[in-house]
């Protein structure tokens, strides 16, 4: 179901602070997560379970690098070992909590869900935070309770801006033609498009004169599990028909979004928008977050009533494929790749056979 040996966000840096007994719980991949910040600020990420009874250890506190339970009082280290059992000098071997490896990069906690001798940070994806100084980027949150194969489809499919943000972050019929060109790597899938002669996002429309046209350039970076980076340009509509537009640079700006699969059933989704320093203006970069804001509030009710409906009669409930559906197939196509090559030897030929 999930890739384990991937990069999974935790959240924004700024989710995890230094207060005194700040411990946030995650569900990450299925496996439930406790994160806190030591006194030298680094953070750390163990299963959210205590060995001895299975309480939650983000209902206990932290004491120095440490973390108790406050259920039994038992003491767990930063590496996951217990160090002290009131009541008992004599420490269990078994007396241990699964520790992963956390990286900060870009604002955003990444946690490896998997063998931590493969958690190499050069797979972290590339993003643009809130501490770049060239950006001035705003930062949000929410969860979406669909299953994150959804979000997969729905993020590689930006056609649906026409229908599903029609009075938001759409405007034109243009997005069912933008013709976007896919380059598949191993972990993710790279896709760019041009869209012409349009007017700006909907949101953004009072800001300019009735009638004002402007060419838009996506490129979107996407990547295992479910990491959308996109970089959105908007110049006024230049006479360029192929390539780069040749009017004026107004808007630079990047989107940087990960969405991280709780269970089966939801996601936790992470995400932001901002515009270069040059192009930003007062106000222009928070009215860009905002607009996220309403568009994935439309994503929300889009995909928790479309999961619904495939649980209840399963993918087969899907009886045609269009145009739309080819880039979300290629990266769901990289994802199952991954998928089978963690799978046991013996669900890898079962795979095969069929």
């Amino acid at each position: 179901m999930f890739v384990k040996n991937a990069w999974y966000c935790a959240g924004w840096d700024y989710d995890v602070s230094q207060g005194k007994n700040v411990l946030v719980s995650r569900l990450i991949a299925g496996e439930h997560v406790v994160l806190y910040r030591k006194p030298d600020g680094v953070v750390v990420a163990m299963e959210d379970r205590c060995p001895h009874r299975q309480a939650p250890l983000s209902l206990g506190r932290k004491e120095g690098d440490s973390l108790r339970c406050l259920y039994h009082g038992m003491i767990f280290a930063a590496d996951g070992q217990c160090t002290e059992i009131p009541g008992q000098s004599v420490i269990p071997p078994a007396a241990c909590v699964r520790v992963f490896p956390v990286v900060e990069k870009d604002s955003w906690i990444w946690v490896w869900m998997g063998d931590p001798a493969k958690a190499d940070p050069s797979l972290i994806c590339f993003s643009v935070g809130p501490d770049n100084r060239d950006w001035n980027i705003k930062t949000s949150h929410m969860q979406v309770n669909a299953n994150y194969r959804l979000e997969i489809a729905n993020l590689m499919d930006l056609s649906h801006l026409t229908w599903v943000h029609r009075t938001s972050l759409g405007g034109t019929m243009k997005y069912t033609e933008a013709g976007a060109k896919h380059e598949i790597n191993a972990r993710g899938v790279d896709t760019k498009f041009w869209v012409r002669q349009v007017p700006v996002p909907f949101f953004s429309q009072h800001l300019f004169p009735e009638g004002t046209l402007f060419d838009l350039h996506f490129h979107v970076e996407m990547t295992i599990p479910c990491n959308f980076i996109l970089h959105f340009r908007v110049f006024l509509a230049g006479t360029a028909t192929e390539g780069p537009s040749d009017g004026q640079l107004v808007l630079d700006t990047y989107s940087c979004q990960a969405i991280t699969p709780r269970d089966e059933d939801s996601v936790d989704y992470y995400y932001s928008w901002g515009a270069s320093r040059e192009t930003d203006s007062p106000g222009m970069s928070d009215m860009l977050r905002e607009a996220l804001d309403v568009a994935f509030l439309e994503d929300k009710e889009i995909l928790e009533g479309q999961w619904q409906r495939l649980k209840q009669r399963g993918p087969e409930g899907n009886k045609v494929n269009i145009i739309h559906d080819t880039g979300p197939g290629k990266l769901l196509h990289v994802l199952d790749t991954l998928l089978k090559a963690e799978a046991p030897p013996a669900a890898r030929q079962k795979s095969a056979a069929q």
